[in-house]
This record gives structure tokens, sequence and C-alpha cells, in this order.
């Protein structure tokens, strides 16, 4: 399980710069406007060997009425909940500000570590103006320039330095870790409670009751699970917040930890843009993974519906076409109890590994039913192929010009090991290395 670090402060002090620089992409938008960055943004990022998710935050201004700034407020403070560390950045040149004191405050308050950033200092010559920093009582202010990207690498020392601090293990590894993730207000925490028989979570009407991540042990023909139930909302707020956008950040956390995540979807709805963010973070995170249709009770039926709801369904998740799709009804019971089979056979598939003689016969074969492509005259040549890991799988497969690989190739050879093996429930990964002809020969 990678830490996750979280970017906060007011607005306009650098906070997308910052995260640009230290993900080496312009994934943030930067503009010279308070309040630009109005969604979290995530990425993947790296420093000495340490890998940690990164997360960009709307500004925190706590003393504003506006409601798209009360939003940006909201959306960060989840990202301090679910951060394992935290980066709170600081504008030099304005100096201490109200706003600033008043999230110290709130940062204070909190058990997680925080590294305090002074940044726009971009002349040596400045790095006084630093000193002033201590009387927000966060402790050490790091004096950083994020446009000019000086002393950032300072910065994440001290940032990496805690993650050897924190317990990201868990306690029972012989479980299989099952993340429940969709939207607010989905059925999440209800599924949680069929499966185990009994209330163990808060469910309610009001989207989003449930406030942190929950685990619920469960054991089931001997065999043991872990039930984590990403939260919603973090409190109900006067303004009227879009809710969606802050289960993404609930799912990245759960979708780390788990070995099987299950997309619960409204039958009702059908698939939204929020599901889709969701569908996408599990595919890039390479687990497997169940796609549960609820509510199907309210549902009017005939003898095609449901063949026309999954077909809408891979329309709209293409991207993930090899996840199982279960129609269930927490509410009845309806095939609820055939989730932990289904879950069970995706967890193996998603570790599934193939003896390296089968997976180049099949190869082969599929070369000989399908020529490789050519690119600028030259031949794909497949001299070997052999799988590396698990969870997901992935292999890696020897060529001589990469150049000439084409994704419908890709795409032709993954249909063929699924074709054989299944693997359903879960992506795989191919990776492609340049290998001369004269080492083949």
């Amino acid at each position: 399980m990678r830490p996750i670090v979280a970017i906060v402060g007011r607005p306009n002090v650098g906070k997308s710069t910052l995260f640009n620089k230290i993900t080496g992409k312009r994934i943030a938008i930067v503009e010279d406007t308070p309040g630009v960055t109005r969604d979290r943004i995530y990425s993947d990022a790296e420093w000495l060997d340490n890998q940690f998710i990164l997360i960009d935050t709307g500004g925190i201004e706590p003393f504003s009425e506006d409601v798209i700034i009360s939003q940006m407020r909201a959306q960060a403070e989840v990202a301090i909940d679910t951060a394992d560390v935290i980066i709170f950045i600081v504008d030099a040149k304005g100096g201490i500000t109200p706003a600033d004191l008043e999230v110290a405050t709130m940062l204070r308050k909190t058990s997680k570590p925080i590294v305090l950033a002074v940044n726009k200092i971009d002349d040596p010559s400045k790095f006084n103006e630093v000193y002033e920093f201590y009387n927000l009582g966060i402790g050490d202010p790091i004096g950083i320039s994020a446009a000019q990207g000086l002393a950032i690498g300072d910065l994440l020392d001290e940032v990496v330095a805690h993650f050897k601090e924190l317990d990201l293990k868990e306690d029972d590894d012989d479980a299989t870790k099952i993340a429940i993730i969709g939207k607010p207000n989905v059925g999440k925490s209800s599924l949680v409670n069929k499966l185990v028989g009994e209330d163990r979570v808060i469910v309610s009407d009001i989207p989003g009751t449930t406030r942190d991540a929950i685990d619920t042990p469960l054991e089931v023909n001997g065999n043991k699970y872990v039930l984590i139930d990403t939260a919603g909302m973090r409190k109900k707020s006067k303004v009227k917040e879009d809710i969606e956008r802050y289960s993404v950040l609930r799912a990245i956390t759960a979708i780390e930890r788990s070995d099987v995540c299950i997309i619960m979807i409204d039958a009702e709805e059908g698939v939204t843009e929020q599901d889709t963010k969701i569908a996408g973070l599990v595919h890039e995170a390479g687990k497997g993974v169940i796609i549960a249709i609820n509510k199907w009770d309210l549902i009017e039926k005939d003898d095609k519906t449901m063949n026309e709801f999954r077909n809408k369904i891979r329309a709209n998740l293409s991207f993930i076409s090899y996840a199982p799709i279960i129609f269930i009804s927490v509410k009845t019971g309806q095939r609820v109890q055939k989730l932990i089979d289904l879950v069970n056979f995706v967890h193996d598939q998603n570790s599934m590994r193939i003896q390296t003689g089968v997976l180049n016969d099949i190869i082969s074969d599929a070369i000989i039913m399908n020529q490789p492509p050519v690119n600028k005259g030259k031949k794909l040549k497949i001299f070997y192929t052999t799988q590396v890991s698990t969870k997901p799988p992935t292999f890696v497969f020897f060529v001589n010009y990469t150049e000439a690989l084409h994704f419908s190739y890709e795409r032709y050879l993954e249909n063929q090991i699924r074709s054989r093996f299944g693997l359903e429930g879960t992506p795989i990964r191919f990776i492609w290395r340049p290998r001369n002809d004269d080492e083949e020969n």
C-alpha cells in the first residue's frame, strides 16, 4: 500500500505548480487566479525509490461564503482526512494571512505528519522571509520555489522521512481484501451489512453518511475476508456540494489496499461519469474487479432487459470489458451471496501464473494465425514471452523492433491469452523489450 500525500493551503499559493513539479507532468491546471483547481487531482509520484500518491487540492479559504470556495474547502478537508502526510504550502511574498492561521489551526488538530513549505522563495537572498512562518506552530518551514524547482528535493526528503512512521501493512495478510466502491448512496454500506448478516455499518438515505473507510471482517466457509466500505462526504454542509467528487479520493485508498474491487452501480441511474472514473482507477491499479448492478429489483424487466443493460455497461466501460457483471438487490438479497464466490474466482484469476512453455505455444499459434505488423518495411518479430508477475498477470515480450507494434495487435494477443486461460475479472499487462535478431541467433 502506497502512502498518500496531500498538498493543502489557501488559494493561489502554488499548490498546482508544486504538484506538477513533483509528478513531472502538467496535470494540474496552473493559472494565476485563486481557486482555479476546483477538483482534487491525484497522480503517482516517486522520490528516492519511495512510491506514493500525490493529491493536489482546491484551496482552503476558511472565511469565504462563496459556494465554489466552500466546495473546495470541503474537498481539501476530505484530502486531509485521507492523507498519510500533508504538505502545507504558504506564500512567502504574502506573509502569514488570517487564512493561513486558520488552516494551521485545522491542521494542528490532525494527528498527521505535516511538512510546511514556504513557496515563492525565488531568490536565495529572500530566505530570511521563511522565519516568519515559525509563528504558524506547524514546525520547521522549508523555503522552496515550486516554479523554479528550488529545494523541492529537500521538501521531498522531509516528506518521505515520515513514511517509515506509517503502519501501511494489513494486520491479516491471509484475508482477501474486498473494496466496495461506487458513488455515494449506491448501497455500499447496505451490502456490507447484508454480507455479514448484521448492521455493522450505519445506513442512511442521506448520501455520504459513512465518514471514514470502515473495515469489516468476514469469514465464509473457513475463508477470511476484509470488507472495505468506502466513505462518502465528510459531513453535511450548508452549501449544496457536489458530493460525487469526493468519492474518487475515498476510492483511491480502498483500491490501493484491496485484492478485489466491487464497483457498485445504481441500476436506475446506469453508468455515470463518476462510475467511469472509479472504474478507471481500478483498471490502472491492476486489481481484480466485479461490476455489481444494485437495485435491480426496482427495474421493470422482460426477457431482454438484463442483456440490454449488460450491453450498455460494456459499451460505457469498454476498458474493463474483462470484468464480470452481476445483477443484485441488496434490499431483497437477490444474488448477494453469490458475490463471495465471484470474489474468490476473480482473485484466483488476478493471481494466475502461466507456464512459460505453454505461454510461448499460445503466442506462436497466434502469430501463425495473424502475422505481426510491419512498420517502415520492418516486421515485428516476437522472440520469447514470459510472465514476470501476478496481481495483475504481467507478461514481457522480447521483440526485435518495438516501433512496429500496434495497439490492435497487442489487443489481439491479449484476446488470444484470455481465450485460453480466461483471466476474467483482471487486467493483464504487457511489457515490450527490444532485442536484436543476432541475440536470438
